[in-house]
């Protein structure tokens, strides 16, 4: 793997700056939330091949390490050069690059919640955003010293709990803004207005993950977020890469994979549980989705957990 340039002087301070703070209060890589709602410090020692996931909705940065995601049959790489944006709820999978208990990877997510950004667009108004073909609902651009100021001055304030329920509101609205504002704040845009076709899409995701366990007609799923059918399927696989009947199966095969792996559930009542009256059906989709049936599948990931 080739090693990143070098960051500018000025972004490598706030990068330096932004990695102590993550050392120092981060919990264990899956632990709780901060004290400030909605952000979440990680701390990995060691190369991680994460699991399956379903994203929300989020800024993610790293001060130190890599990592990479899979949408679909696309990988999105960053790094503390680039942070990366989750606009809509998506079936990804990744790995962890370049960490070590010597070198550890630190990173952040604050989580995004749209009605946030509907409402600051209505008070900023009018708010110049540039008119560009909408995009996937994840995206990463270049790392933003004046992001990084609001995100460093919020994550400062977990030294001063007194001020977390005054000031980190503030500092929050300020990273939307700037995220609003930044090289690819229409696709943010996009998913607040209640009239565009991008929000109509997160609406159908919305009732997807409400009811992956139901058979699905898309004409249906069109009719519900009103579109017609062949404006949803463009326009679902835009923003998510794969069209709402892979999108459906991706959430099935996730699910029946933390039922088994959680849950203890045998393959065959576990791909019942999601939707699938054909086991056979099941265990070859998982198979391909996995690269091992569900049973030998589940065995290694216990395995490698042990």
């Amino acid at each position: 793997m080739t090693t990143p340039p070098p960051l500018e002087p000025s972004l490598e301070q706030q990068r330096q700056e932004l990695a102590g703070l993550i050392l120092r209060h981060a919990g264990e890589p899956y632990g709780p939330a901060s004290p400030i709602e909605d952000l979440y410090l990680t701390c990995y020692r060691e190369d991680i091949r994460g699991m399956p996931a379903l994203a929300q909705p989020a800024l993610c940065v790293l001060a130190q390490g890599s990592k990479t995601l899979i949408l679909g049959d696309e990988h999105y790489a960053y790094d503390p050069l680039n942070y990366m944006v989750v606009s809509v709820t998506l079936p990804i999978s990744g790995a962890l690059l370049k960490a070590s208990p010597e070198h550890p990877a630190l990173g952040l997510r604050l989580d995004i919640d749209p009605a946030q950004i509907s409402q600051l667009i209505a008070e900023s108004s009018p708010m110049v955003v540039p008119n560009l073909p909408s995009g996937r609902g994840l995206f990463v651009e270049k790392s933003d010293p004046q992001l990084l100021d609001a995100l460093l001055r919020l994550i400062r304030l977990l030294d001063t709990p007194r001020d977390i329920p005054i000031l980190a509101p503030l500092i929050r609205r300020e990273i939307l803004y700037r995220l609003l504002r930044g090289p690819q704040g229409h696709r943010l845009y996009e998913i607040a207005l209640s009239n565009s076709q991008t929000h109509r899409v997160c609406q159908a995701i919305s009732w997807l993950n409400q009811h992956y366990q139901q058979p699905l007609r898309i004409e249906d799923l069109a009719r519900e977020v009103n579109l017609s059918t062949s404006t949803l399927h463009h326009r679902f696989k835009a923003v998510t890469s794969m069209s709402p009947l892979q999108y459906q199966k991706q959430l099935r095969l996730q699910e029946a994979r933390r039922l088994m792996l959680n849950d203890g559930l045998e393959a065959a009542v576990a791909g019942y549980r999601v939707g699938y009256e054909s086991p056979s059906q099941f265990s070859r989709e998982y198979s391909r989705l996995y690269g091992a049936p569900p049973i030998r599948d589940v065995a290694r990931l216990r395995a490698s957990a042990g």
